[in-house]
């Protein structure tokens, strides 16, 4: 197995400026603080299910019904908590529609006004949503569902476009172990979103909301001044202009199936000259893209995993362990962190192995293994925490992957001919399909856990991850058989 040539010449730090540098770091943290917003409605479930029930202020029974039903929603914390559900599935639905068009969006504007304006959007939503109603004691279904709705389609505007500005900066050299550390932004936002909402939880939930809606609009500013989303903006070479230097640098992870034949393609996105000014494709190119499809509905199932871990494991360890609301919020991070290692070292494997499928299958098989042995994990925190972060190892660093490294090899293959334009659309369309089946997931998991308990949602899981390995295994085959046919060709020119 050879190294790709950025590792064996140890270039792939120095090649980058600090512009790089302060790339990465806007990129990542403006969506950490996207995903805070949401980790802390995940977290502060409980506080919630309380508040929109009688048993919060219903403490006398002298008082009539009428006093606290015109403050409250549901007559018991199931059906608060089944609404919770349908506030996921809402949120997810419109988070997955806003992807689809956010990236045509952002393909068409300026990715940075894009990115600024959903995230300070985002929080004035989250604010109105989580405190401005507490304060008020507004209660009402379908005023939530309405905030919900808009704030998944002002939150689907982060994704694509920071995705977008990554792919414009840093190129196929490297981009799988780069990608794979820059993909934890969402487990450090669903860190920072734990941290926030159960360091201030205790003077009541509307203030997590505040405080993550805070942070979240003053990232937005800094986006808005800060952010360059190409080299070109400062007079630097784009990365096709760079990789035309490089030949080995951008043998494609992800290629059309005309090169198979081959046994010595070539692999340069872009030859001759440099476009001057691309086109965006449209949606239905960027779907007919080698790849794009089978990904899409393997992200699809392995979202809606990752994703219920997401948003119900707090809730989860409060409620099947009888753990307080905030110890469940801080051992949940647990499993993030196994979602940061495992994306940024499967990423390092793929890049050495110059293909993505075989590592993605191997750590989905694992995860099945992983979620049975978690689903049965003894009411001990440590043991717990260990388990989850095995779990969020095998299945958050599949799912980082997929998202990031690999929705970046699909909008800059070979077949976009250089066309930057396409990046954000194939990641809208990777992420939108995904989001899809996550949100059809989190009914689904409020529905199963509520008529048949725990065990049968992981038995839903282990189903998921399993169709995960089925649309990718023909992906990981035509990988293999390439790679078999490069070694081949390798041995008979010696």
């Amino acid at each position: 197995m050879a190294w790709p040539n950025i590792f064996q010449r140890g270039t792939l730090i120095s090649q980058f400026s600090h512009h790089h540098v302060v790339v990465f770091l806007l990129t990542f943290f403006s969506y950490s603080l996207l995903h805070a917003s949401r980790k802390t409605f995940s977290n502060v479930k409980v506080s919630i299910s309380k508040q929109w029930t009688p048993t919060a202020f219903n403490k006398s029974t002298e008082l009539p019904a009428e006093i606290w039903s015109s403050n409250h929603l549901f007559p018991s914390a199931e059906e608060a908590t089944l609404f919770l559900g349908t506030l996921d599935t809402i949120f997810l639905f419109s988070y997955a529609v806003g992807l689809f068009i956010s990236g045509i969006i952002g393909d068409r504007l300026n990715l940075r006004w894009v990115l600024s304006f959903g995230m300070c959007s985002s929080a004035l939503v989250v604010f109105v949503f989580g405190t401005l109603t507490e304060w008020l004691h507004f209660y009402n279904k379908w005023f939530y569902c309405c905030l919900w709705i808009v704030n998944g389609l002002l939150q689907s505007t982060g994704w694509p476009c920071v995705v977008a500005v990554m792919g414009n900066w840093f190129g196929k050299a490297g981009r799988g172990v780069i990608f794979g550390l820059w993909s934890a932004c969402a487990s450090v936002g669903n860190i920072l979103g734990a941290c926030l909402a159960s360091s201030v939880l205790q003077y009541g939930y509307e203030y997590a909301f505040l405080v993550t809606a805070s942070v979240q609009f003053a990232g937005g500013i800094i986006i808005f001044f800060g952010l360059l989303v190409s080299p070109e903006e400062i007079g630097l070479p784009g990365i096709e202009a760079e990789e035309n230097c490089d030949e080995d640098s951008h043998k494609p992870l992800i290629n059309g199936a005309e090169n198979e034949d081959e046994n010595e393609p070539n692999y340069s996105i872009q030859e001759g000259s440099t476009i001057t000014q691309a086109r965006a494709i449209s949606f239905n190119q960027a779907c007919c893209l080698p790849g794009v499809i089978p990904y899409s509905l393997a992200y699809a199932c392995l979202k809606l995993v990752n994703y219920s871990f997401f948003f119900w494991l707090p809730f989860y360890l409060s409620n099947n362990f009888g753990w307080k609301e905030a110890e469940a919020d801080k051992l949940s991070i647990w499993y993030d962190v196994g979602g940061i290692i495992g994306g940024t070292l499967q990423g390092f494997i793929s890049d050495m192995l110059q293909k993505r499928a075989p590592v993605l299958t191997l750590s989905l098989l694992l995860a099945v293994v992983s979620l049975v042995g978690y689903s049965r994990s003894p009411n001990n925190k440590s043991i717990n925490a260990l388990l989850m972060a095995v779990t969020g190892f095998f299945i958050g660093g599949p799912s980082n992957m997929i998202s990031s490294a690999i929705s970046a090899d699909l909008g800059r293959q070979e077949l976009v001919q250089g066309n930057s334009e396409a990046l954000a659309t194939v990641t809208g369309i990777v992420d939108g399909t995904g989001s899809i089946g996550a949100a059809v997931g989190q009914y689904l998991v409020s529905l199963i856990q509520d008529n048949l308990g725990w065990m049968w949602v992981f038995y839903f899981f282990i189903l998921m991850t399993s169709c995960t390995i089925v649309f990718i295994s023909p992906l990981m085959v035509r990988e293999i058989y390439y790679l078999a046919q490069r070694r081949q060709a390798y041995t008979l020119n010696e």
